[in-house]
């Protein structure tokens, strides 16, 4: 794989460490001080406003994509265009959807979620400030695609953290002093978001060297919402399906669920920040390569991933109920264990899965993924529904697996790479995780999960590097850089 590639992973990848650290430390803070009823109802809160990020019409990818494309080709002026037009865009669908929220909140909390009379109350006095969340949102992520489509990810990513630092702490600030209630907690992750989107702004102008406002161009707003369609398809239909297992949770079960729900869920989601460091990186180079190229790149960055998340993977499953049972409690872990050692195959594939669906993105053909997503969902929410009648918290986590391998299937025929070597570089990965999964359940203690870990993840590791010689090649120029004698 292509060192500038490798770097920036690396570069995204700690990114991302930080935050996910911050979020474990301070989630058990929040239950204690918010009690698991309103912990659920503010997850639940922050599924809605989710459900307004299509009010960005895809124009922060369509924004990456073209600034990507017009930097490969030295085109300042098309920059410009693209980021003040995409900005306007964002800023007007934001502050719409500011003004929607006021019903759709009140509506899917009067009507929608088990939430007692006390918190529906918290939830209104908070709706002014959920309304201010949405336009702030929509032209954070402007800013943020456009900096990456310059590829400048170190940029990003300090802003990043400093947001998601802001965004973890000023809530439980205001909790701690002031009172630990919704509003005073929405209020304050709506401030962190404003003043980090003024420093992702401030980044993105001088990344792009934009020194003048702009207003819309007419021809370049077409071509973002042509390319950003069938973006805004794909990224409804996923944010639906990734957000409908915690509402038919809390609609069917009650708020308390889906605490035991998403508590293992947002855990072993931060296990995507291999994947999705990855992915970051990859999506402006795919957009500004040829097809064939772009095929090379996205093959190879199939096996990288095999070789490295599958270990994190196997770690995460072995020792997830122990650490549940040290960070929150064994009445949660005794829930929450099974659900997240399921959950985890799905990030697993979902991360496969990523790197496919950007390879048919970036090369102009958005709509080939949209529609997989207009397929699936359907027939996805009938199975959790299903699921979770049946089967309650498992049979939602079941469920989402079954999307994941779909997913994985369906875009990997589609992306129209070589499938074959593919498939057999994944599926003895797959094994050590089905197997891992089995595992688990027989070592209940923090130190039977640790020597479990170092036996199966060696074998992995071995595994990895005996079949894949791009992965060996790889693991030589690590052991020659940390030890240069060896080079000479």
């Amino acid at each position: 794989m292509d060192k500038g590639i490798l770097k920036n992973v690396a570069i995204n990848f700690f990114g991302l460490v930080l935050p996910t650290f911050v979020s474990l430390v301070t989630v058990p803070s929040y239950i204690h001080l918010l009690g698991v009823e309103r912990y659920g109802v503010i997850a639940l809160v922050w599924t809605l406003i989710g459900y307004f990020s299509v009010l960005d019409l895809g124009m922060s990818m369509a924004a990456q994509n073209h600034i990507s494309k017009a930097r490969a080709s030295n085109d300042e002026d098309e920059c410009a265009d693209v980021f003040w037009s995409a900005f306007w865009l964002n800023l007007g669908t934001g502050v719409i959807g500011g003004l929607l929220i006021y019903f759709g909140a009140f509506i899917y909390t009067a009507y929608f979620t088990k939430v007692p009379p006390a918190l529906q109350h918290e939830v209104y006095m908070a709706l002014p400030w959920l309304a201010v969340a949405i336009p702030v949102a929509n032209v954070s992520w402007v800013f943020a695609g456009a900096i990456n489509g310059a590829e400048r990810f170190g940029i990003y990513n300090t802003n990043q953290t400093i947001g998601t630092f802001l965004f973890q702490l000023l809530p439980l600030g205001a909790a701690w002093l002031i009172a630990p209630n919704l509003q005073n907690v929405i209020a304050a992750a709506v401030v962190a978001r404003l003043i980090a989107a003024w420093l992702l702004g401030r980044s993105a102008l001088r990344v792009l060297g934009l020194k003048r406002l702009r207003g819309p161009r007419l021809g370049t707003s077409k071509a973002l919402f042509s390319f950003g369609g069938w973006m805004l398809v794909a990224s409804v239909t996923n944010m639906v399906a990734e957000s409908l297992d915690r509402v038919l949770l809390g609609t069917g079960l009650g708020a308390r669920f889906v605490t035991y729900y998403t508590v293992p869920q947002n855990l072993v989601t931060r296990l995507n920040i291999v994947p999705n460091a990855l992915v970051r990186t990859l999506f402006p180079r795919l957009s500004a390569v040829r097809r064939d190229h772009a095929d090379e790149i996205a093959r190879q960055s199939l096996e990288f991933l095999n070789g490295v998340f599958t270990p994190v993977a196997l770690v995460a499953t072995l020792v997830l109920e122990p650490f549940l049972r040290l960070w929150v409690g064994n009445v949660i872990a005794n829930e929450a264990a099974p659900v997240g050692r399921i959950l985890i195959i799905g990030v697993w594939l979902v991360g496969q899965a990523s790197v496919t669906r950007i390879l048919i993105q970036s090369q102009n053909n958005p709509a080939a993924a949209a529609r997989v997503g207009l397929i699936e969902l359907p027939i996805f929410a009938g199975l959790l529904w299903f699921g979770i009648a049946h089967f309650g918290l498992a049979g939602a986590a079941v469920a989402v697996v079954a999307r994941a391998l779909f997913d994985y299937v369906v875009l990997l025929y589609l992306s129209r790479i070589h499938m074959r070597p593919i498939l057999l570089d994944m599926l003895p990965h797959l094994a050590f995780l089905a197997g891992s999964l089995y595992l688990a359940s027989l070592v209940p203690t923090l130190a039977m999960a640790i020597a479990a870990c170092a036996a199966v993840v060696a074998a992995n590791v071995l595994w990895s590097i005996t079949t894949t010689p791009a992965l060996r090649e790889l693991a030589r120029s690590l052991l020659l850089r940390l030890n240069p004698r060896k080079s000479a």
